[in-house]
Order: C-alpha cells, then structure tokens, then sequence
C-alpha cells in the first residue's frame, strides 16, 4: 500500500529550537510500515534537509505535489496564532496547515480515500465534525481516548524492550537524581505540585523551552538542548516526572519521555492522578503529592545499583508491552483499507477545482 503521511518535524535531530517530539518515534513507525512492505511518501515539506541540513532522500521519499497514494496518515495539525493561520509567504509562516486543508480537501473528501488522522497532542475537539467523515479515523496516543476515536500510542522498537538489560542500566553511575526533558506546555500545574517540591531538595536539571519561570526560582533550568542530549542527561539521572497537561491526564496520554527515560534505565514518577497510570508504573513510582515524590526519591537514591533498583526498572520495561511497534502497526493498517489508487494528472486536477 501507498501511504501519503504528513507530519511537520524532522526525522533526525532536527534543530534544537523546536518542540518536535515525534523525532523520538517517527523513523520508527515509518520503519516499521516499511517493514510491512508499504510505501511510504512524506507529504509536507523535507525540514530535515532545508533546516537541519541533514538528508535522509536515499532512505525516504518526498513529494509536496499530489502523488499517486492509496491512503493517507495525518499527524494532526492545528491553528497556531502568527504562524500558520498567517498568510503564506509572510514572515514567520508555516505551511502544515494549508497543506493539510489541501491534503484532506484532495484525497480525504475529494477522492474519498481511507485517511488516519492521529491527533498526538488532543487538539482535535471532541465535537470536530471530522470526526464523523466516513472516510476518516481518528487515533490518539492515549490509552482511554475520546469516544469514537482508537488508541495508537507512540511506538517503541520491538528490538529495544528484547535488548534492555535492567541489571546492566542499574549498574550505571548516575550523577543527577532528578531531571526533566520537555517542554513547558500546559504543564506548569503539575510541575508546581510535583517537580518543584521534589528540586528543593535533589540536585536537578530541567532541560526545554520554560519561558515562565518566576515562580520557581530554586529549580535550575537550562534551556532547550539538542535532541541527541535527551538521552544523555536520562542516562545521567536516576529519577524523571511524568508531567503532562489536563487533557493528558485525563484521557492517559503518556509521551515519549516514558519510554525514552526508561530504556535508559531513568525511572519515571507518575502522578497518582493521571488514568492510567498504574498500567505503565509499578506503584513504587507512583506519587500522590511533591512530597511523596521527594521521598520516593530520597528512596531511589539509596537503593541505586541494588537488585531492587534493577527490578524496578525491569517492571517499567515490562509495563512498555503495549507500546511495541509490532502492536501499533496493525492499528494502521486497519484503518488505512484501500479502496483505490489516485492517478496523478486526476489529482492534480481535482487540487486545482478545490482549491480557492
């Protein structure tokens, strides 16, 4: 099958000045597609090469005209104020919304073909009449998502649950007891009640674009840093937060940084709140306030390079199960059933009469 996929962000490390957390999980699940045997063709454009200066053109391809697909995979994209609800070719514009309004309006409803619509960050309101499209399914990364919607979580490769060696990662000499890596979107409710008890008291590291940060003047940010540091500031704490945004907490969205801290052998705490939880933490990682963290991980600081250690990072790595890529594949394939194959000159064509 012939899949046209849409994403803005980068496949390798991209630029630091970016809030792309797909890079940790996209060339995995386009892999893993590949694998499969499907076809794979980027829609929007090549920002690996014009920004990062990186060319992945031998092992992916690009196409920003209206290729022959048989279905179509959305990263959902979503109105950003002085970005890309501004006028194309203005200062400061980007082009993923009008080329995913194109996309949609050409193959989804135009030609009527299969289209996933992954809304990875639940932008997409529950009363969205796409969400009714016939053509359409919509996935999110959560594990109870919104009615109507299903669960495709952010993958891992199989490879790195069979490979991680618990013993081995508990063995490493961890300088930091606490870090965070990610950004502060929305999540400054949970960084108050969770992180900042815990900093007053564990050395520290928040790492990622916190602009607002008066109200914490004890926490010691530094800044966002390159993609290819986030594993390495997981490999140098023994502790991470899993702090997210309301609308995660409720529907269990769990991002990246759960897996990414814990094949590093980085163990995650959960706030007892967010549904879900103890579905990918042990409840020796669960914490219902700051100071409960604190103590898990005055706790965790003691026991480090023990089998106890050890053992909590194996149940972690066990409870990442649901999030192999050889489960979220067949997800896609499921949804994305062809029911035929776009020409080029009849898109193109179809592209022009929709377009305004």
């Amino acid at each position: 099958m012939r899949i046209g996929y849409s994403h803005w962000g980068f496949l390798g490390g991209g630029i630091t000045d970016t809030p792309d957390g797909g890079r940790s999980h996209r060339r995995t699940l386009l892999d893993g597609l590949a694998d499969r045997g499907h076809h794979i063709v980027l829609l929007q454009a090549n920002r690996d090469l014009a920004e990062a200066g990186e060319d992945f053109t031998h092992q992916y391809t690009w196409d920003e005209g209206i290729p022959p697909i048989d279905a179509l995979m959305l990263e959902w994209r979503w109105p950003i104020a002085g970005r890309n609800t501004t006028p194309c070719g203005s200062a400061g514009h980007t082009c993923d919304l009008h080329r995913q309004r194109d996309l949609i309006r050409t193959y989804t409803r135009g030609l009527g073909l299969p289209t996933l619509l992954w809304d990875k960050d639940l932008h997409l309101a529950p009363d969205d009449p796409i969400r009714s499209d016939p053509a359409i399914t919509v996935c999110e990364a959560a594990l109870f998502p919104h009615s109507g919607a299903r669960s495709l979580l952010f993958p891992v490769r199989d490879a790195c649950l069979d490979t991680a060696d618990p013993e081995r990662l508990a063995k490493t000499r961890r300088d930091l007891p606490l870090v965070y890596a990610g950004n502060q979107y929305d999540r400054d409710d949970a960084f108050d009640r969770y992180f900042a008890p815990a900093a007053r008291h564990h050395r520290h590291l928040v790492a990622g674009k916190w602009p607002r940060t008066a109200a914490w003047p004890h926490v010691t940010f530094v800044g966002r840093r390159p993609f290819a540091e986030v594993e390495s500031l997981h490999r140098r704490a023994l502790t991470t937060m899993l702090l997210a945004p309301v609308r995660y907490v409720a529907c269990g969205q769990f991002t990246q940084r759960l897996f990414e801290a814990v094949l590093t052998g980085c163990l995650p705490i959960g706030a007892a709140d967010m549904r879900g939880v103890d579905r990918v933490l042990p409840a020796d990682l669960i914490a219902a306030d700051g100071a409960e963290a604190t103590r898990l991980i005055t706790h965790i600081t003691r026991i480090a390079g023990t089998e106890r250690h050890a053992q909590l990072i194996a149940d972690c790595l066990d409870r990442l199960e649901p999030f192999r890529l050889s489960h979220q594949v067949p997800v896609i394939e499921s949804a994305l059933t062809p029911d035929t194959t776009v020409g080029v000159e009849g898109a193109e064509d179809l592209l022009r009469r929709c377009t305004p």
